[in-house]
């Protein structure tokens, strides 16, 4: 099996804001399945029609959590999958899922109150707090988690240890409102689900296997200095090499691919169809409201007639290049934006929701969910892109613009650091910066795709991923960026750094710095000198793990249309549905976290809308995919 990889972009222009509110858009040229903002019809216009309880569009977490939750009640379902392959962004996903007062945190003795989960969105999203929505999302999200862990194939692992972002937020949380799904072995899966299901993204598994941060990430860099760590590595790597040869992918899986390999698992178990390569082409309404989608299967048109409604969760539109120049700033042609997810992800869900009435939120504070990514330079010509997580918070490292100083705690969080690099780039200049290391940094830890050792480095220079000097003001010139403005930084950096300080922007100050760190290196985690040449450095652009501006809907999921009032029998969860945190990033795992739970409800609510009909088995000729 081929691994995905990231089609490639052009370099960014200098660019300025762009502000305002555009009425809905057309489907972008490139990645357009036919949806366009008058998709609607009110009569099927094909033979092939099949009744169905739920219509779910889009199979990442969203999508396959709605469809679950309705099949376990007796609904009969199916997933219509534009890609080829199942999980959407979820697959190429850290996994993560911000889920406060879960089963699992009360197990382990972490019983906080309601009340303060609340205070700290109150505080983070401001005015642009959502109380039913968010109300909703408190007292279903621990409900979800038990569901699946109780009643499904999903089975999850706290995130005890795993703070919010910002510590100094009222309300905020030290640990315990984290899951992730428990590492999952893909043999479990019926082989046709396995052909469909999507590999982990290019950049960040190593020779196509995943590794999850935490024990795991820490054993692959202590392989060479632990001998428990290089005999975890040793097993994986074995294994992993051996799945290779039988099964041309990696089927130990974790992160956001085990959340779907679990959860297509569910599925199954439940009799959910996916159908892949087969995009919802247009919705159907009769007597206002929703019956019907119309799919564009690989054996032709198909109409599927949903009794209980049709869910949109198809991805939200990070590689929608109009849209992004509409609502994105410093985007000024659309195409200065690296997004993370596939690129099927653009924008079919709004577009179908637009097209019934449905309108997409443009109040949010960021429009983007953003993430810092490099691009990567492949031998075959495409170009990937590199989300920077972890190595932001390593001991030995800072982020400067082209003046050559710095500009954020790059311990913070990802979302924060390009929020910061944004505000802090002049208009009229590329908005980059440059992540910069030292040799000892690069061998311990790797900088971006770079591995550190024993793997070898040097091939990313010759590509010039990478960049290099002798000294600061060599590195400086090789980036392009300002020599003096660069030595200087790093000369203050050290001084204080040679004492585990950073007065210019407390890297190492809050329980999440200290969680991406190194415990090993004290007494800050998060601090040490940049010293030992050579230099190395990586530009560091825009990107994103998705969007944030979605659909308007209510506490049920339900779409709105511009009265406020909910659409019939239209549902949107996942980035289809506007974010909840109003266009903030208050901790990790909000996007997969409501997510799930807003799927969770939206399929609780469509089974709730009558008693499900005895479900049929189909004659395998009625399966378009």
């Amino acid at each position: 099996m081929q691994t995905p990889t990231s089609p490639a972009q052009t370099e960014p222009s200098p660019c300025s804001a762009t502000a305002g509110s555009p009425p809905p858009l057309a489907p972008d040229p490139v990645c357009s399945t036919g949806v366009s903002p008058r998709a609607s019809s009110r009569v099927p216009t094909r033979r092939s029609t099949r009744d169905v309880d739920l219509v779910v569009v889009g199979s990442g977490a969203a999508g396959l959590s709605a469809a679950v939750t309705a099949a376990h009640r007796g609904l009969s379902v199916v997933v219509l999958e534009k890609a080829d392959r199942l999980g959407g962004a979820t697959a190429w996903s850290g996994g993560w899922m911000w889920v406060p007062r879960n089963p699992l945190a009360r197990a382990a003795g972490i019983d906080e109150p309601r009340e303060t989960v609340r205070t700290y969105l109150e505080h983070e999203l401001g005015e642009r707090f959502d109380g039913p929505r968010i109300d909703a999302f408190l007292d279903a999200a621990p409900q979800m988690a038990e569901f699946f862990h109780d009643h499904t194939a999903l089975r999850f692992e706290p995130g005890n240890a795993i703070p919010d972002i910002h510590a100094d937020t009222p309300g905020a949380g030290s640990g315990g409102r984290s899951l992730i799904a428990a590492p999952f072995d893909a043999r479990e899966l019926a082989p046709a689900t396995l052909h469909k299901l999507r590999t982990t993204m290019r950049e960040t598994a190593f020779l196509g296997m995943p590794i999850q941060a935490g024990p795991d990430l820490a054993a692959f860099l202590n392989a060479t200095r632990s001998a428990s760590a290089f005999v975890h590595v040793t097993k994986r790597m074995t294994r992993h090499l051996w799945d290779l040869v039988r099964h041309r992918r990696a089927m130990q899986l974790v992160n956001g691919v085990a959340l779907i390999g679990r959860l297509a698992k569910a599925a199954d178990d439940l009799g959910v169809e996916t159908w892949v390569s087969s995009p919802a082409n247009r919705l159907i309404e009769e007597q206002g409201r929703v019956t019907a989608v119309v799919a564009r299967t690989p054996r032709g048109d198909v109409t599927l007639r949903a009794r209980c409604g049709v869910v949109l969760a198809a991805g939200g539109f990070p590689w929608h290049v109009a849209r992004r120049k509409a609502m994105f700033p410093r985007t000024p042609t659309g195409e200065e934006h690296w997004p993370l997810p596939p690129a099927s992800a653009c924008g079919d869900g709004l577009a179908l929701g637009e097209s019934v009435g449905g309108g997409v939120d443009h109040s949010l504070y960021s429009p983007v969910a953003w993430a810092p990514v490099s691009l990567v330079p492949w031998r075959d010509g495409s170009v990937g892109h590199f989300p920077h997580i972890i190595d932001r918070g390593k001991p030995g490292l800072i982020g400067v613009l082209a003046n050559g100083k710095r500009f954020v705690n790059e311990a913070s969080g990802y979302y924060d650091y390009v929020d910061a690099m944004l505000k802090a780039v002049p208009d009229g200049e590329a908005v980059c910066s440059w992540l910069v290391c030292d040799h000892r940094f690069q061998r311990r830890y790797g900088i971006g795709i770079t591995r550190p050792f024993p793997l070898p480095f040097r091939h990313w220079i010759a590509r010039g991923y990478l960049k290099r000097g002798d000294t600061p003001a060599a590195l400086a010139r090789a980036c392009g960026i300002d020599a003096e403005g660069l030595t200087q930084t790093l000369a203050t950096y050290n001084e204080a750094a040679r004492r585990g300080e950073d007065p210019a922007f407390l890297r190492g100050s809050t329980p999440y710095n200290r969680k991406q760190g190194d415990p090993g290196v004290t007494p800050n985690p998060c601090i040490a000198p940049i010293e030992h040449g050579p230099f190395y450095a990586i530009r560091v652009v825009p990107g994103s793990f998705g969007t944030f501006a979605g659909l308007t809907c209510d506490e049920h999921a339900r779409v709105l249309d511009a009265d406020g009032r909910p659409i019939a029998g239209l549902y949107a969860a996942g980035t289809d549905m506007a974010s909840i945190m109003g266009g903030f990033y208050p901790a990790g795992g909000i996007n997969l976290g409501p997510a799930m739970t807003f799927g969770f409800i939206a399929g609780r609510h469509a089974a709730a809308q009558g008693t499900a009909p005895q479900r049929r088995s189909l004659n395998v000729n009625e399966r378009p995919a």
